[in-house]
């Protein structure tokens, strides 16, 4: 297989150790496992040529972006080749007044919203990270738009994908909707890499707003911030970002981003369209909050100032690693309905207070999405134990609620057990589509499904 690679590729073919063990790891706390090989093609022709490679030699495939997986997708358990398609990342078509885009899966979230922004337009999944958005497709990304934009299931309309036998499919186009056949574009996206990789997206743009206002309310208590959450949604308050900060996070952001904030739970929020529409959600806002406890708003028109703001948000997980230097941080998410979110989390916060563990929590409550930074010390068999023992719990107090294993993390190798858990019998008929497509079980083994 190498021998035919490098024919392929040359010098883009790759089995030095340390770049091996580079791609055998995500940002996770998941032990690394390095592939035997690293390639990186260029065009969607040479990855079929890769994978064409592969299937000759029964060799496993692990697709690769940015690594900033949270649940081990990057992982090779079974070694085999890792695709690296950061090379591919031109942006191959921007159609201004159709609002899309169609760019190579290296393309990274900041590079596409910089060129979208140019023409007035601007990507709105942001997941914090400066992830490839062939990788945000693969994990079905989200983030702090997702309450007004959606996630990315939302956001691509269309996708390239090239198949276990080195066979190429299109799933669908530009239009905005389509009653024809499978939805195979959403098939994929979520998928992990298990059913193919993904060498083009068509992805939905949005214009840039009139107006954007950003506000921090700290509460006096997490009940009243979660409550406020709520409440706004409920009103139909048009929100673009809810984001909450329980104290323990607060003080971390306040120690690694230096931002001047009181240490209590925290509502972070952005408005967008009309000034006028701005304003009126804002002052609606503002009421519901005070009436919930919470103490003052912050605002922030200046972009400058939001733009620090969001980004002492965006350092989270770096902030809370500080919390604990040397300690790994387990980081998990669920995602409950809106009407189950208030006592979701306070049930989680009731289960860590007796708890040995720094666990700070951050959310995207305004869909319902909330996340643990878990610290623990990874030689620690107590600790780890412990770790595990909270995710199950939390696990299962959100699918108590109606709610899902991870609101967009994805499965990887790390919820894998409690993906059977939400789906029961519907996880064989997942088999049976990976089956369909991927035979001989070599597109990314070992991720989503438990042997």
């Amino acid at each position: 297989m190498i021998e035919d690679l490098r024919a392929l590729l040359g010098e883009r073919l790759s089995t030095a150790a340390d770049v091996r063990e580079r791609h055998g790891r995500d940002v996770s706390h998941h032990p690394p496992a390095p592939p035997d090989a690293v390639a990186f093609p260029e065009t969607t022709e040479e990855v079929q040529a890769i994978l064409r490679i592969c299937a000759r030699h029964a060799t496993p495939v692990v697709p690769y972006g940015a690594g900033t997986s949270l649940e081990g997708q990057v992982t090779a358990p079974h070694g085999g080749l890792c695709i690296d398609l950061g090379r591919m990342r031109r942006i191959l078509a921007l159609h201004e007044q159709d609002m899309d885009a169609v760019v190579q899966p290296g393309t990274t979230r900041a590079q596409l919203d910089a060129r979208a922004r140019e023409s007035g337009l601007f990507f709105a999944v942001d997941p914090g990270a400066d992830a490839t958005l062939g990788g945000m497709a693969s994990t079905r990304a989200s983030g702090t738009n997702a309450v007004r934009y959606g996630t990315m299931r939302d956001n691509v309309l269309a996708l390239e994908v090239v198949l276990a036998d080195g066979s190429a499919i299109r799933t669908g186009g530009r239009a905005r909707k389509s009653s024809a056949g499978y939805d195979l574009t959403r098939l994929f996206v979520g998928a992990e890499g298990t059913l193919g990789v993904i060498t083009e997206l068509t992805l939905r743009l949005h214009p840039l707003p009139e107006a954007v206002s950003a506000a921090v309310c700290p509460f006096d208590d997490l009940a009243g911030a979660v409550g406020t959450a709520a409440a706004v949604l409920r009103a139909g308050i048009d929100v673009a970002r809810i984001e909450l900060l329980d104290e323990t996070m607060v003080e971390a952001v306040r120690r690694y981003s230096g931002i001047d904030h009181p240490v209590a739970p925290t509502l972070f929020l952005e408005f967008h369209g009309s000034a006028s529409v701005v304003a009126a959600c804002a002052r609606a806002t503002e009421a519901i909050a005070l009436a919930h406890g919470g103490r003052s708003f912050r605002w922030a028109d200046d972009p400058g100032e939001r733009e620090t703001l969001w980004r002492a948000r965006h350092d989270a997980y770096w902030a809370a690693l500080a919390l604990r230097p040397g300690a790994h941080g387990h980081t998990t998410d669920v995602c409950v309905p809106i009407s189950a979110l208030v006592p979701c989390i306070l049930e989680t916060r009731r289960d860590l207070e007796s708890l040995p563990l720094i666990a700070p929590l951050v959310g995207h409550v305004g869909d319902g999405n909330f996340h643990l930074i878990l610290l623990f010390d990874p030689a620690s068999a107590t600790e780890r134990d412990l770790v595990r023992s909270i995710v199950e719990r939390l696990v299962a107090r959100a699918l108590r609620h109606g709610g899902t294993c991870s609101g967009e993390h994805g499965i990887g190798v790390g919820k894998r057990e409690f993906l059977l858990a939400e789906h029961g019998t519907a996880v064989e008929s997942m088999r049976a589509i990976k089956r369909a497509l991927d035979p001989t079980n070599r597109m990314n083994p070992g991720k989503v499904f438990l042997a």
